[in-house]
């Protein structure tokens, strides 16, 4: 009976090393079925963000919300306050924008013609513009004079300001009749601008930067160099009143003074949308509304409404101190 039993299988030593085995080894150490698996750095990190929740952002409240406009439900009582933070665009402006030029081409057309959701867009822009009263600008003159906001007390941080819009119009150059943008002649150039669309917000605007009212402003203006400038912008989207107005070019010429102004005064007709005129204040348009510039486009000042004292001496002072960070930063990149 002994020869019978089945010997195991002997090796040499040489085949030793290449045998193996189809039979699993049950003697392997098998994981604890009651040991908890160590958590994963997603689980790690869900269960922080549970236990810690996200610091909310404060947005400080816009000194504009409460701001009487031409559209929207009435105010019946309304003081300005200062402006407690930056106003103005949030990208830089380009030549070319806000032009009011169809730029599509004809599939372009053909598709925004057939598609509804840019039809009920349309509808719903034309219906608030029927629906706007049209006096109710000059009823918003009864709160202080149309005076939207107060300028700050000081200069906004340069990397916290926003931008100035690109606007599109004619100037009063007797050689080129062509529209022109606002931005090549802003740029490289401290720049006080005007903007007003009517006879009353110019004189408003006045009161800031005219002779009579603020010499000041065009003092520092002229012992600048070149450095500095006024800027005026007349928004005038009524075709009558825009001819009118080419009519009396001479008369603009006579009241801007040299010929290096007359590519300064900007007769502005499409491209002021209510998206601009709300980042940057122009919420009444029979109000003049005054900005100080830096080199860059960016709104560092702003004032609104006939001026008072203490924004008269702001605007000279920040005019200065915008003129010596255009001249230390020369010096540096020198």
């Amino acid at each position: 009976m002994s020869l019978l039993v089945r010997q195991p299988l002997q090796l040499c030593r040489p085949c030793h090393p290449r045998a193996f085995s189809t039979t699993c080894c049950r003697l392997a150490a098998q994981p604890a079925k009651n040991n908890p698996k160590p958590a994963t750095n997603a689980a790690a990190s869900a269960t922080t963000s549970q236990a810690v929740p996200p610091a909310p952002k404060i947005v400080a409240p816009s000194p504009l919300a409460d701001a009487p406009r031409s559209y929207g439900k009435r105010v019946e009582g309304f003081t300005p306050t200062p402006l407690s933070r930056p106003i103005g665009l949030p990208y830089p402006p380009q030549a070319g924008q806000n032009s009011g030029v169809d730029f599509r081409t004809l599939k372009q057309r053909r598709d925004d013609f057939v598609d509804y959701d840019k039809h009920l867009k349309r509808r719903k822009e034309l219906k608030d513009k029927i629906s706007r009263p049209y006096f109710r600008d000059w009823g918003n003159m009864q709160f202080h004079k149309g005076k939207t906001f107060i300028a700050p007390p000081r200069l906004f941080k340069d990397y916290l300001s926003l931008f100035f819009p690109n606007l599109r119009g004619r100037t009063l150059l007797k050689t080129d009749k062509e529209p022109r943008d606002t931005t090549p002649v802003l740029r490289g150039r401290v720049s006080v601008v005007s903007v007003f669309s009517s006879l009353w917000a110019e004189n408003q605007c006045k009161t800031f930067v005219s002779r009579e009212s603020n010499p000041a402003v065009e003092r520092v203006i002229a012992e600048s160099g070149g450095r500095a400038q006024h800027v005026r912008v007349n928004v005038e989207e009524d075709a009558l009143k825009a001819l009118l107005i080419r009519l009396w070019m001479g008369s603009l010429r006579r009241q801007v003074g040299g010929e290096e102004n007359y590519g300064r005064y900007f007769i502005v007709r499409k491209g002021v949308s209510d998206e601009i005129r709300e980042s940057i204040g122009l919420l009444n348009s029979k109000v003049g509304y005054t900005y100080l510039l830096d080199t860059d486009c960016r709104i560092r000042w702003a004032g609104s409404g006939p001026s008072e004292d203490h924004e008269r001496e702001g605007l000279v002072k920040g005019l200065q101190r915008l003129l010596l960070e255009g001249g230390s930063s020369a010096a540096e990149k020198r």
